[in-house]
C-alpha cells in the first residue's frame, strides 16, 4: 500500500495582529510563525493508521519554502517513511490549481494508491488542491471524510454532509481522499522520535526535478489573481453594562429592543 501525503506550510494567525502588506494584496507575513496546516496532521495521522494496519509506505511531499523542512520531519517523526520537499523560487505566489499541478507532476511518477491531503488549508480555506489534484491524475475523490477503511482494492469512507448527515461511500484505489478534522487522534510526537529523523535525508526537488517550467507555476501558471485584500472594518466597542441586576436587566432589554432583538 503505497500511501502519499500532501501537507501544507501555513502562517499561525491566529493570535497575530494582521496588517495588510504593501501592494494590498497579502498580509505582512515576516513576524508570523508557520506550522504544519491542521488539517494536514489528520491526514498523516490516517497515513499512518493505514500503514500499521496493511503494511506500505507512506510519503509526505510539500510546495513550500526551505522552512518547511521543520514540518516535514515532523511528518517523518509521526511515522511517514520518506519525505520530498518541492520548492523553486519560481514557485512563489502559485494558487490551488498551479500547486496541484505541481504535486501531480511530482505523484504520477511514483508508485500511489491512496493520496491524502486536509480538505482545507487554515490560511485561505479554498479547499481546492485536492479536487484538481484527483483530476489531474485521473483518479477518483472524496471530499471531509470522517473515516476511511481500505480493503481489497477499494476504499469505504464515511463524509460529513450539512445538517449533521453523513455520506457512506465506496471508491476504486488510486484515489484522492481529502479528510476532515477529528478524523482521528493524532499522536503525540515524543523527543526521541524527533532525534530519530533528525539527521535524515530529506531530497529536495526544484521546477527541473519534477519536470515543469516556470510558466506553469507561480503566478505565471495560477488561475486565480488576487486584486485586493483588506481588513474587515472596526465594529464599535462594546458597551459594559454596570450598576445592579435590576438596573443592568433593564439597560440590557432597552437595547436589545433598540436593536430589533425584541419586541
Amino acid at each position: 500500500m503505497d500511501i502519499i501525503v500532501c501537507m501544507k506550510w501555513t502562517p499561525d494567525t491566529s493570535e497575530a495582529d494582521l496588517a495588510i502588506a504593501g501592494g494590498g494584496k497579502d498580509i505582512k507575513k515576516d513576524d508570523l510563525s508557520y506550522d504544519m496546516n491542521d488539517w494536514d496532521r489528520f491526514a498523516i495521522e490516517e497515513a499512518v493508521l493505514i500503514k500499521e494496519k496493511t503494511g506500505g509506505k507512506v510519503i509526505v511531499v510539500t510546495v513550500a519554502p526551505e522552512d518547511a523542512e521543520e514540518m516535514l520531519r515532523e511528518s517523518l517523526a509521526r511515522g511517514a517513511d520518506e519525505a520530498f520537499h518541492i520548492w523553486d523560487e519560481a514557485m512563489e505566489a502559485s494558487d490551488g490549481f498551479a500547486t496541484a499541478r505541481i504535486l501531480a507532476q511530482f505523484i504520477r511518477n511514483r508508485p500511489h494508491d491512496l493520496v491524502l491531503t486536509g480538505t482545507l488549508a487554515d490560511d485561505n480555506c479554498s479547499g481546492q488542491t485536492g479536487g484538481m489534484l484527483a483530476a489531474m491524475l485521473g483518479i477518483p475523490v472524496a471530499t471531509l471524510a470522517s473515516g476511511i477503511q481500505v480493503e481489497d482494492g477499494k476504499v469505504k469512507l464515511r463524509r460529513e454532509l450539512e445538517g449533521g448527515l453523513y455520506e457512506a461511500i465506496e471508491m476504486d484505489l488510486p484515489c484522492v481522499i481529502s479528510v476532515a478534522t477529528g478524523l482521528n487522534e493524532p499522536r503525540f510526537v515524543s523527543i526521541r522520535a524527533v532525534r530519530k529523523v533528525a539527521s535524515l535525508d530529506i531530497p529536495v526537488l526544484e521546477l527541473g526535478d519534477v519536470g515543469l517550467d516556470a510558466s506553469q507555476v507561480g503566478s505565471d501558471g495560477s488561475r486565480l489573481e488576487t486584486v485586493s485584500m483588506s481588513l474587515p472594518p472596526e465594529g464599535e466597542g462594546a458597551e459594559i453594562i454596570k450598576g445592579k441586576a435590576e438596573e443592568a436587566a433593564a439597560r440590557l432589554a432597552e437595547i436589545l429592543k433598540e436593536k430589533g432583538g425584541i419586541g
